[in-house]
């Protein structure tokens, strides 16, 4: 083959390498460093519910879909992606979130066991459609779950365990916005509005869009205006919200999101509290209060989470969160790496381990070593080993 060939074959043959490492869109490959920052993150957040006396579970990534769309679930059902069981010829859905797998496994699995009952968890979901902020379909989802009681200091416990983790991570001016989903049905119902057939009005509040809420909510506009300028810092919000004429069901509501959020606030680094009572987009299952956090110059939402009902008109109620991986990996700097030590393929198993419990990586030559500091920076070792002694690959001058 002459030279011409040669070089149009290798052409051919990494044209066809791309092709063959060509992905989905909004699926990726994790390569070393990055897939060592998400085990890193997702380790921490894991540790600091524990350290709360939350216990791991592990929901399968599959489920009929019977079971993984009932109750909260079937939010989800568009957004999943499905097929047919070859076993059973049931339908299958790949879990799009895993907070509904809890809610599944504390009412049936775990229904036996006393309550308050603390869960927490981490796993893949896939999601047939990414969202605005972020392309990724394959998502690392990671939170917990407090099951029993509908109580602010439930609420307040599951909104610290996620601040501590957010915090250990090392994010600085954290903020948080409580939303309460409830709050607009109820509104809704009582100037005569039928919340389930209102979609389009609920849109253009979510949008935020006054226009639209003008052409579409008629005589009730100027109401649900006024509700909208509630968003924002939180105790302006509450006065303004405390001003209009509400049905008494709100009232309580609005109790609730102050008492929240005065707690919220006391914490010293916080850098902030805002409220937005009007926001349902990502919520739609939440019958209490919804929450986001948010760091000072990083795009997208931390994690979220709020409080819901089990199953549907059940007396089970549980607060929960979730932490985005995909946001804090952007956010946070990766962890100091260790030091990897060079060792000749003929170190003693002893002399290895007791540098693995030193905080040592090794590495091992697997073969004759004629220049060991070449040879360690070629593999990425920051140190050697010599007739026994640790020398690093720096030259100190």
């Amino acid at each position: 083959m002459d030279r011409k060939g040669y070089l149009l074959s290798l052409v051919e043959k990494k044209n066809e390498l791309r092709h063959i490492a060509l992905l989905p869109a909004g699926f990726k490959d994790q390569l070393p460093s990055m897939a060592a920052h998400e085990a890193f993150i997702v380790q921490a957040i894991i540790e600091q519910c524990e350290a709360y006396g939350y216990e791991r579970i592990k929901p399968p990534l599959i489920e009929f879909e019977d079971s993984l769309f009932n109750g909260a679930g079937v939010s989800m059902t568009e957004n999943s992606f499905r097929f047919m069981d070859p076993v059973s010829g049931k339908m299958m859905g790949i879990r799009a979130d895993m907070t509904v797998q809890v809610a599944r496994i504390a009412t049936t699995r775990l229904a036996h066991l006393e309550r308050p009952l603390r869960l927490c968890y981490s796993g893949e979901v896939l999601r047939v459609n990414p969202d605005n902020l972020n392309p990724d379909r394959e998502l690392v989802q990671v939170g917990a779950e407090l099951i029993g009681p509908n109580t602010v200091t439930a609420d307040l416990e599951v909104i610290q365990i996620a601040l501590d983790a957010l915090k250990r991570l090392g994010t600085r001016n954290i903020s948080i916005d409580i939303t309460a989903p409830a709050l607009i049905p109820f509104v809704l119902k009582s100037v005569g509005l039928d919340p389930s057939s209102s979609q389009e009005l609920r849109g253009a509040l979510d949008r935020k869009d006054i226009k639209a809420v003008e052409s579409l909510a008629g005589d009730n506009a100027l109401l649900l205006g006024n509700i909208m300028t509630t968003a924002g810092a939180w105790e302006a919000g509450i006065k303004r919200l405390r001003e209009l004429t509400l049905p008494i069901e709100v009232e309580k509501i609005i109790d609730r999101l102050e008492n929240l959020a005065s707690l919220i606030s006391s914490e010293n680094d916080i850098a902030e509290v805002t409220i937005d009572p009007i926001e349902n987009r990502g919520f739609e299952y939440y019958n209490g209060i919804g929450f986001s956090f948010f760091s000072r110059g990083i795009r997208g939402e931390l994690g979220r989470g709020g409080r819901y009902s089990l199953e549907d008109c059940s007396s089970q109620s549980s607060c929960g969160f979730s932490l985005y991986i995909e946001t804090l990996l952007r956010a946070l700097n990766e962890p100091a790496k260790k030091n990897r030590l060079l060792i000749p393929t003929d170190t003693n198993r002893k002399t290895i381990m007791d540098f693995h419990a030193a905080g040592w990586l090794t590495v091992n030559g697997l073969g004759d070593i004629i220049d060991e500091r070449t040879e360690a920076e070629r593999l990425g070792c920051s140190h050697f080993l010599r007739n026994g002694q640790v020398e690093t690959t720096q030259i100190i001058e």
